[in-house]
């Protein structure tokens, strides 16, 4: 029999295909089956329908502690976003005393601020760190000076550092919204009971087009 998948023989798209995260929350639904489920439980006894209720309150619980621990995972990438945007406000301090600096850039860093951001907001603000930085950086790059000046050397290696973070931090806060988006269709227990708490998936971290873009320019 042939393989289904060919690599070698294709179709092939050479245009290649971008993948993009679909912004959209499905909602959990069950059937009558499931209703039907349930009842033919408590008519074979009352141990068995309470076996399951048990286990419906403890599927409640499980959903409660994994909310709590994706808010935890989307708050570590809140606190790195803001340990940028101060790196960013000081790197921006430093040049601007060397150099004439380009006023839209400070007023984009003026207008940064801290605490916690909604999914989409954060996915934009990180976005608009990274053009400023990528704003900045080439003004050190033109004075060998100011390329040499230990503070903005500094706040180099820590915003490097702390992309790194952000990214792992993102991969973990993935990692959490998959697991909740998984067991959202665990039927009968989880699925039954995000039904009726009318629990919905959730979007995983995206990367703006902006940022799509740059991925796919000449960095060297």
């Amino acid at each position: 029999m042939a393989n289904e998948l060919d690599e070698v023989t294709g179709p092939v798209n050479a245009g290649g295909r971008d993948a993009n995260v679909i912004e959209k929350q499905l909602p959990v639904r069950v059937g009558w089956g499931s209703t039907f489920f349930e009842i033919v439980l408590w008519c074979l006894g009352i141990i068995p329908g309470l076996i399951f209720l048990f286990m419906k309150i403890g599927a409640k619980n499980y959903f409660q502690k994994l909310q709590q621990k994706i808010q935890a995972d989307a708050s570590t990438i809140d606190n790195y976003l803001e340990q940028r945007v101060q790196i960013l406000k000081n790197l921006a301090r430093l040049v601007e005393k060397a150099v004439d600096l380009d006023k839209d850039v400070m007023k984009a860093v003026a207008a940064f601020r801290g605490g916690r951001l909604p999914d989409g907001e954060r996915n934009e603000v990180a976005g608009r760190i990274d053009s400023c930085f990528g704003r900045l950086f080439p003004q050190v790059e033109a004075y060998p000076d100011l390329k040499a000046h230990e503070a903005i050397a500094e706040a180099a290696r820590q915003n490097a550092y702390l992309q790194k973070e952000i990214t792992a931090a993102r991969m973990l806060y993935n990692d959490s919204v998959m697991q909740w988006n998984s067991d959202l269709f665990s039927w009968p227990v989880k699925q039954i009971v995000a039904a009726r708490s009318g629990y919905t998936t959730r979007i995983p971290f995206t990367a703006s087009a902006e940022v799509k873009a740059q991925a796919r320019g000449t960095f060297f």
